[in-house]
């Protein structure tokens, strides 16, 4: 098992792959750098081996596999997930892994929002849709997270080995992230200096059809980790309809004790059926979800003993 391992993922980061690489060497010497090429055509794995990271390959495209692949392959007391495109600079990893070795911190936030950000980022949108997601997230799973969508993090061998990943793309900081609130897991952050990507080095991140994934992404992990209030809010709003369009029909039934409008009173009739099956799936769903959680605690001791075991503690 490796001390600290720096996970970088790589799709055509010729540019700056070798910084990256020579930056973190220099900060924590005796990590171990692992560069997972993802299918690049501009010759980054070369670059990366001879520059003294160990280069493997993932040929099913997208950083969430990538990181799939990274997390299954590598056993580590600390992970450094860092991106390869030379924007978040080495120096506060030695902070980060100390929080994670020392402290036991699940994961570790490298925070680009409270630093250098707005400033340095110079694409459309991506400002907003950073702080639309932050703010999102906060607000739906009551957590005070800086910054959901950065690719700088410091993670522990227990939510590494604990975490289902699911998404493919760039939506996989936004399921990290959830993943760790909605499973109790201990969360810091720091304030991370970001620069932006030097001329020459192309983003692969799509403002807008990522940035659709990535809403799409949160509402599915609300319903998934939140069920009661996602199908409580929806039998609410079904409730109100119901009750909005009944209340003309009843009405005009008391005043004249007939019922012209049978249409209207059966669809309320079955919105407000469907309103109270959307509140009891809640109800159930949410048990469910209980049940896993206690189900989720118990997993951890046991990946908790694995990696005492690797480490050779007693």
């Amino acid at each position: 098992m490796d001390r600290i391992a720096v996970l970088i993922p790589c799709y055509n980061e010729s540019k700056t792959i070798s910084k990256v690489i020579k930056d973190y060497k220099a900060e924590i010497p005796d990590a171990v750098i692992y560069v997972y090429d993802n299918n690049s055509s501009d010759g980054s794995d070369i670059i990366a081996r001879e520059a003294g990271a160990i280069v493997r390959y993932e040929y099913q495209q997208g950083k969430g596999n990538v990181l799939r692949r990274m997390f299954a392959d590598i056993d580590a007391e600390c992970y450094v997930v860092v991106d390869g495109d030379d924007t978040y600079p080495a120096d506060a990893v030695d902070q980060m892994c100390k929080l994670v070795i020392e402290k036991k911190t699940d994961m570790v936030i490298g925070d680009r929002l409270s630093s250098t950000y707005f400033e340095e980022n110079k694409r459309p949108f991506h400002g907003f849709g950073n702080t639309l997601v932050k703010k999102s997230i906060n607000i739906l799973f009551g957590s005070e997270i800086k910054d959901i969508m950065t690719g700088y993090r410091a993670l522990s061998y227990r939510f590494v080995k604990s975490f289902p990943v699911l998404s493919k793309g760039f939506e996989i900081e936004t399921e990290m992230t959830i993943h760790a609130i909605d499973k109790n897991m201990s969360i810091e952050n720091v304030v991370v200096e970001y620069r932006d990507r030097p001329d020459g080095s192309v983003s692969k991140l799509n403002t807008y059809s990522d940035g659709f994934k990535v809403l799409g992404t949160i509402i599915r992990l609300f319903r998934n980790y939140r069920p009661f209030v996602f199908f409580g809010l929806i039998a609410l709003f079904l409730t109100i309809i119901s009750i909005v369009f009944s209340i003309p029909v009843f009405a005009e039934y008391i005043i004249t004790g007939v019922v012209p409008r049978f249409p209207t009173l059966i669809v309320c009739g079955f919105v407000m059926m469907a309103a109270i099956q959307a509140f009891f799936s809640g109800i159930l769903l949410e048990t469910m979800i209980q049940r896993n959680r206690q189900d989720f605690e118990l997993e951890l001791y046991k990946i908790e003993s694995r990696r005492r075991r690797n480490e050779g503690i007693q």
